[in-house]
């Protein structure tokens, strides 16, 4: 029998595909013969359509009846009010609502994986390529990238835009696959801060400070994700396997996420491709001996961070030699120091300077690299790209 009473839900569909599982819920009467006429999994239909009815709850719209002792997910109770009759009894009850910090995090990452439905797996397969050394892997280490940042050369010493953000990525990653090896694998390292503003307040999340933007947010978002698809195919023409790290920064805690749940749904049919969606300041991978460590920079000090992964990685602590954290933050390349047992370094960028970092005096150099290690001594060998070498040629000196 047709259920009418969902058609409240049409409004909270987001996508084309979530409207034509609710109209065939709608005309079939229930999800599991929803999912039979369309000729799709269950699962598919119901997740959709649980989504569909999350986004009705926090419009306050729904089968919820709510008070003080029903909050619906997400919301989180914060206080009530309550009328009362000459009587001594309530007449009237206010629930006063906010969004929980956590659940908020999680109803993000239900928005962006509804958003997302309709291109999973949309990415073409690429031929694998026709000889690797399965004993090496690439690290490509892409240092702050800062999508979305302005910067005026009359204020600054240089022009920097979203189209200089993305020509300077695509062109770095170009030179540094044709001179690396041909490893079986490879980790394209985002090291956090890959967009300048985490959203369209165009603000700093923790402090709130105004940052100098190009463009509007979405096209930012855009252009962004379109430049790690092309380094992303870039490595798959050269590695047998790709591994993608989207660290997460200070500037876009939140969009750092959406960053790698946009192109784990893109390359979700690509079996060559791993797009680890990683809230956490920390990632880590195991290659034979070798042990990577990931971080942005603005969580533990560089001095705490060998003990973390001691702490973090114990059996893989135990089973390797050679350690390494990688991380971003500050702009410039430095080694802490050899830690007993782990080496700790940060990387430049690629990225202009805004005005308020210009005015303090920061300067860095401008650089991206690539790091190659053999499983069982080791790094072997670097390549380093500077801004310089992939200047168009008619600025060249």
């Amino acid at each position: 029998m047709p259920r009418r009473d969902l058609e409240y839900l049409r409004k909270y569909c987001q996508t084309d595909a979530q409207e034509k599982k609710l109209d065939a819920w709608i005309e079939h009467g229930s999800l599991r013969a929803a999912a039979r006429a369309l000729g799709c999994a269950y699962y598919a239909v119901a997740q959709s359509m649980k989504l569909v009815r999350k986004r009705a709850t926090m419009a306050g719209e729904g089968d919820h009846f709510l008070n003080a002792d029903h909050v619906p997910n997400p919301l989180t109770l914060r206080g009530t009010s309550t009328l009362y009759g000459d009587d001594g009894v309530p007449k009237i009850q206010w629930v006063k609502t906010t969004v929980d910090a956590d659940r908020k995090e999680a109803a993000v990452k239900a928005w962006i994986e509804a958003m997302t439905e309709d291109v999973k797996g949309r990415a073409p397969l690429t031929a694998p390529p026709t000889f690797v050394r399965e004993e090496y892997l690439v690290c490509y280490c892409m240092g702050d990238p800062h999508f979305g940042l302005y910067s005026w050369k009359g204020e600054t010493g240089e022009d920097f835009n979203l189209a200089e953000a993305e020509r300077r990525t695509t062109a770095a990653i170009d030179r540094l696959v044709s001179s690396t090896r041909q490893a079986g694998t490879a980790i394209l390292l985002n090291l956090g801060d890959f967009f300048h503003a985490d959203d369209a307040t165009n603000r700093t999340p923790a402090s709130g400070h105004a940052l100098d933007i190009d463009s509007r947010y979405a096209k930012v978002m855009q252009v962004g994700i379109r430049a790690m698809i092309y380094c992303i195919y870039r490595l798959l023409e050269k590695h047998e396997r790709v591994i993608v790290w989207n660290v997460v920064g200070n500037h876009d805690p939140h969009a750092s996420v959406m960053l790698a749940m946009c192109l784990q749904a893109y390359f979700h049919a690509e079996p060559r491709v791993e797009i680890p969606v990683n809230p956490s300041l920390y990632s880590y991978h195991r290659f034979g001996r070798v042990l990577i460590g990931a971080h942005h920079g603005h969580g533990a000090k560089m001095g705490e961070l060998p003990l973390l992964m001691a702490a973090d990685r114990p059996e893989d602590w135990g089973a390797t030699q050679f350690r390494y954290w990688y991380c971003g933050h500050i702009h410039h390349k430095q080694r802490d120091k050899e830690h007993p047992g782990v080496i700790v370094e940060t990387f430049n960028s690629m990225t202009g300077s805004d005005a308020w970092h210009h005015g303090k005096g920061y300067r860095a150099a401008k650089s991206m690299t690539a790091i190659v290690h053999h499983r069982d001594h080791g790094e072997k060998e670097r390549h380093i790209c500077g801004l310089s070498q992939i200047e168009p040629s008619d600025e060249r000196p």
